[in-house]
């Protein structure tokens, strides 16, 4: 993960408040023929994207209609304001201007509030509601080479023995700078299969993705991407090799300011209309050039900045948001802590360890002001391989870089579960990781095995699809099974992964309830011997 230092707070001292330039979310008070967008969705959205709601139970709403664009053109001819970007999903645009300039706009009748970056000018005229967010609680043989050990340690190489490597998956990345994917050998495999969909620079304005050089700077999207879609045949593969791609260029390397947290939601955006499945972001917003743009460590409360309310959305939307945990260590100051929009309920956030999986120095711990438990999991980022955008193979250390491997793989685990939604998906991770029963603020719920999260996905989808429940799942003291419907005395049978029968009992009554208060913690297989037909189920011993 990118971070900067401040360099620019000793020089700006001469001009008053009034005369320096800001940055603003302007919100409108309407949108242009939204029910008869919604009506005809295909106007607002692509196939795929409405494919892709419909499959997942997700209406299509007021927030997918675009923002008026007669609005923006207004907004543009204002005296002193630029506008840098715009997010539908909050009616919103992000403007750039002196305050007296900024707060002229709020004579518009179109516009609704105004909220300032620098927090101190708001003065709670324009207090902005946060938004309402509910959770519902042919077979492929690679030789991974140099990736082994952070393709292993996920346990991705199981499903990719199954033939799951992300197809028909789409995934945005969006981050600071893509050089040479276009050229590149290891990104030959994507281009040759089409999988590489292009993108766009919200900073340059740009559908030429790949020209912003960063040098000196690495390229650092280029490097994150090569951890999921990379192939060097018997050298390097990543951990969705046969995905496809949007690159999104939404992170400036020249400065550190709020519009980055615009154009960020702004590409959510985009990548929702085009139909993505998975969002990759290693990326992380908290301290600022100038300290009055800056967020405090309790403000990293998920529903607090524009970036977390917007990834908030992304996962009400039906995407998955996968975000680097951040490599602030245990600095428990300014710096430390999870950053936003890794703090965010709907962010699967991704921790540091090192090939060993014990956690990195630098990878950053949870707190308290998060709702939920962070990071949620974690993978190799330490001496983590990655293809460098000169196409050679180095280690880098990073959150940045344990997150792509982790959301590759999620790729991988969606493909071989389509019907799964997001929460679902972000479950079956967590309840498959090695810390699940005791998840802490270094590691979270640990390291996933996405092996086994394949397993609990497709027994819990066997149990919807069958009229014999068992719940809960995971189970804790006592399980319980249900069957609706009148029968003759029945066997049930328990086996460890060994396959050992480790309780088998007769019942004859539709409720029953088994104590598995003896077994030790992990997966077990229950079959259900009926009088004309057999079930299996997969459930986890707490």
């Amino acid at each position: 993960m990118k971070k900067k230092l401040l360099l620019l707070a000793l020089c700006i001292g001469q001009f008053s408040a009034f005369s320096q330039i800001q940055d603003a979310w302007v919100y409108l008070t309407d949108k242009a023929n939204v029910q008869t967008s919604i009506a005809n969705p295909k106007t607002i959205l692509t196939q795929k994207a409405i494919d892709r709601k419909n499959a997942h139970g997700v209406v299509i709403d007021e927030r997918d209609v675009p923002v008026n664009e007669n609005y923006i053109s207004l907004l543009k001819q204002q005296t002193g304001i630029t506008v840098m970007a715009k997010s539908k999903w909050f009616n919103a645009v992000h403007v750039r201007g002196t305050e007296t300039d900024i707060n002229a706009l709020s004579s518009l009748n179109f516009v609704a509030s105004i909220e300032f970056a620098d927090k101190s000018l708001n003065s709670g005229r324009f207090q902005q509601t946060k938004n309402k967010f509910e959770i519902e609680n042919t077979q492929v043989n690679y030789d991974y080479g140099l990736t082994n050990n952070q393709v292993v340690m996920i346990n991705v190489d199981e499903l990719h023995l199954q033939d799951f490597t992300g197809e028909g998956i789409t995934i945005a990345v969006l981050d600071a700078s893509f050089k040479n994917v276009n050229t590149m050998d290891a990104f030959q495999r994507i281009r040759d299969n089409g999988d590489l969909l292009g993108g766009y620079d919200f900073i340059d304005k740009t559908i030429n993705v790949y020209d912003y050089d960063p040098f000196p700077v690495i390229s650092h999207g280029t490097r994150v991407l090569s951890t999921m879609a990379g192939f060097i045949q018997d050298q390097y593969v990543g951990t969705a090799p046969d995905a496809s791609y949007y690159l999104f260029r939404t992170e400036d390397d020249n400065s550190e300011n709020p519009v980055e947290m615009s154009y960020w939601v702004e590409a959510a955006e985009r990548a929702d209309s085009l139909g993505v499945d998975i969002i990759n972001s290693s990326l992380a917003y908290k301290d600022f050039d100038g300290t009055n743009y800056d967020y405090t460590a309790e403000e990293m409360d998920g529903a607090t900045t524009f970036i977390s309310k917007g990834a908030n959305i992304a996962f009400e939307k039906g995407m998955l948001v996968v975000n680097s945990a951040g490599n602030s260590g245990l600095n428990d100051g300014n710096h430390g802590g999870i950053w936003a929009p890794a703090d965010a309920p709907g962010v699967l956030s991704i921790g540091a360890v090192d090939a060993n999986g014990t956690i990195a120095f630098f990878s950053s711990r949870g707190s308290v002001f998060q709702p939920n438990w962070k990071p949620d999991v974690v993978a190799q980022g330490l001496a983590a391989y990655v293809v460098t955008e000169a196409n050679s193979i180095t280690t880098n250390n990073g959150t940045s870089f344990s997150s792509p491997i982790t959301a590759g793989g999620l790729a991988s685990l969606w493909q071989a579960l389509p019907s799964a939604t997001n929460t679902e998906i972000m479950n079956y991770v967590r309840q498959s990781a090695s810390k699940y029963l005791t998840p802490d603020y270094d590691y979270g719920y640990g390291i996933p095995d996405l092996g086994l999260a394949l397993n609990i996905g497709l027994s819990l989808q066997e149990e919807k699809k069958s009229q014999i429940k068992i719940f809960p799942n995971p189970v804790g003291q006592t399980l319980n099974i249900k069957i609706p419907n009148n029968f003759e005395d029945s066997i049930l049978t328990i086996y460890n992964v060994l396959g050992k029968v480790v309780i088998k009992q007769q019942f004859n009554s539709s409720d029953h309830t088994i104590d598995v208060s003896s077994l030790a913690s992990g997966l077990y297989m229950l079959s259900i011997q009926l009088k004309d037909t057999s079930k299996t189920f997969k459930f986890i011993k707490s």
